[in-house]
């Protein structure tokens, strides 16, 4: 029988590599399913529409992505609730709706289509817009960190999580424009590191990429709350539950990799952000995932064409098994943090 979609007006949402994440997750016999980023409900709307029995709690720190949800929920026939909050907590937030354990649970990091579309949540520099790039429209924008934070705390964000290697220029040509005035749009902001940052020809990526990436994830501890929620996710999962994980850059899925590495009995590998991975000797833990990708799923050349923001995407999907849950891994919360600075010298 062919299932009728839940559909919203204007059309459904069709988020990244959906068949490979239906797929991995395998919803057959689930009963409750956790899409801890809903953003526009797609994977959410995909899940409710692949089995009629499961239920879904969708979790989003975007107010405005739980405000547009209300007209799947209501398609949904009480089989989804939406929870606003951080998908780093979800373990949290289902103890609070009485929930003890979940089958399946899909997380898409980083931001949104809809969130990169609107110009005035200032998480692009395609429009000007205010430079503000915060998830949850609370707390730190990133006009604060640019006007407030030392050049050194501003060169390190821009290097090891925007990747840019210019990040000492970016932060130093910051710096002296900020004593003419505040920066306080995206516009100002991509036009000062055009003024220092050069890209090949032809690349198609604006100078203002990376630097825009890593005030973005510093903003909103988005590398923190990927850690977070992995280890969230496998405290809730119960034996033969499916987590799936959608990353975008190399800096989230070398974080879901290990920790699924390290899950599965492999070795923790080292990075550029350690020298040494398991420092102190960290005991090796029960397995408590089985792999059920091998090694990264990437989207389809006719995906890619159809929507050219799937081409970094990469998808991990592991297994719960019935070992008790391990301690949180440090060398994977490592990953997530600004290195230290060396004593007696500056940071990077």
């Amino acid at each position: 029988m062919t299932r009728k979609p839940l559909e919203p007006a204007g059309g459904p949402h069709v988020p990244v590599l959906l068949d490979e994440v239906l797929a991995a997750l395998d919803l057959c016999g689930a009963g409750l399913a956790v899409d801890g980023t809903f953003g526009a409900g797609g994977y959410t709307r995909a899940m409710l529409t692949a089995d009629p029995d499961l239920r879904v709690i969708g979790i989003d720190r975007d107010p405005s992505a739980i405000a547009g949800g209300a007209g799947l929920v209501a398609a949904a026939n009480g089989r989804l609730t939406l929870v606003p909050g951080r998908f780093g907590a979800l373990d949290a937030h289902l103890a609070e709706l009485g929930e003890a354990q979940a089958d399946r649970i899909v997380l898409d990091i980083g931001v949104s289509s809809m969130q990169i579309d609107q110009p005035e949540r200032g998480f692009s520099f395609r429009n000007d817009g205010p430079l503000d790039m915060r998830m949850a429209a609370t707390g730190l924008s990133a006009a604060d960190l640019v006007n407030e934070a030392e050049e050194a705390e501003l060169a390190d964000i821009i290097y090891h999580y925007g990747e840019e290697r210019r990040s000492r220029a970016v932060a130093r040509t910051i710096i002296e424009a900020r004593r003419r005035g505040r920066i306080e749009t995206t516009a100002q902001l991509a036009d000062l590191v055009a003024g220092v940052v050069r890209t090949e020809p032809g690349s198609g990526i604006h100078p203002a990429t990376r630097t825009f990436q890593g005030l973005r994830i510093a903003v909103n501890d988005e590398l923190g709350e990927l850690v977070q929620a992995l280890h969230a996710a496998e405290r809730m999962l119960g034996p033969g539950g499916r987590l799936a994980v959608v990353t975008f850059h190399s800096l989230e899925d070398r974080i879901v990799k290990q920790f699924f590495s390290a899950r599965s009995g492999r070795a923790v590998q080292a990075s550029r952000h350690m020298p040494s991975a398991l420092p102190g000797g960290e005991p090796a833990a029960a397995k408590s995932f089985k792999p059920v990708t091998k090694g990264p799923v990437l989207p389809s050349d006719s995906e890619t064409a159809r929507n050219p923001r799937a081409r970094s995407a990469k998808l991990r999907a592991a297994e719960r098994t019935d070992a008790p849950v391990p301690a949180p891994l440090a060398a994977i919360q490592a990953l997530a943090a600004l290195p230290e600075a060396p004593r007696g010298g500056a940071r990077r």
